[in-house]
């Protein structure tokens, strides 16, 4: 491999180090925004699901960087080629640089969908999360309710008690009128 080829190929290693340290980065952004707030069942299963399409998204992009290296070897090989085809080489490097462009903004086209779509998951995420608060809210009222017909009970006893004592002492003055 030449030296320019090389130097090409650190630099394409480095951009993709940045690239998989910005994922990181949004993957721990993601994590503060679902904030652990996610209690029950189904939002660990939700997290699991997401786990599992984060895999999948890496190795996606571990076969994307698999075939980068191989067309790289191509051009690789290619140039030498050229270097031997003298003017013919000259198009067909001017081709490839069209096909590395075309590329290029593919990959940046995938990168604005895959942003996108990111977005939207997060939306998602927070619309499932102001549901669950929702529903908390919907059952914390519901005991509270729950709660206050227990204590309505337990005075409703309570008065029933008060009246069977009072009922006691009514018949036990009756036995002490009808004794005398």
């Amino acid at each position: 491999m030449s030296k320019g080829g090389r130097e090409r190929e650190r630099e394409r290693e480095r951009e993709r180090e940045r690239e998989r340290e910005r994922e990181r980065e949004r993957e721990r952004e993601r994590e503060r925004e679902r904030g652990g707030k996610i209690e029950n069942e189904g939002g660990w299963r939700e997290r699991e699901r997401e786990r599992e399409r984060e895999r999948e998204r890496e190795r996606e992009r571990e076969r994307e960087r698999e075939r980068e290296r191989e067309r790289e070897g191509e051009r690789e090989r290619g140039g030498e080629r050229e270097r031997e085809g003298g003017r013919r080489g000259g198009e067909r490097e001017r081709e490839r640089e069209r096909e590395r462009e075309r590329e290029r903004e593919e990959r940046e086209r995938e990168r604005e969908r895959e942003r996108e779509r990111e977005r939207e998951r997060g939306e998602r995420e927070r619309e499932r999360e102001r549901e669950r608060e929702r529903e908390r809210e919907r059952e914390k009222r519901e005991r509270e309710r729950e709660r206050e017909r227990e204590r309505e009970r337990e005075r409703e006893r309570k008065r029933e008690r008060e009246r069977e004592r009072e009922r006691e002492r009514e018949r036990e003055r009756e036995r002490e009128r009808e004794s005398e």
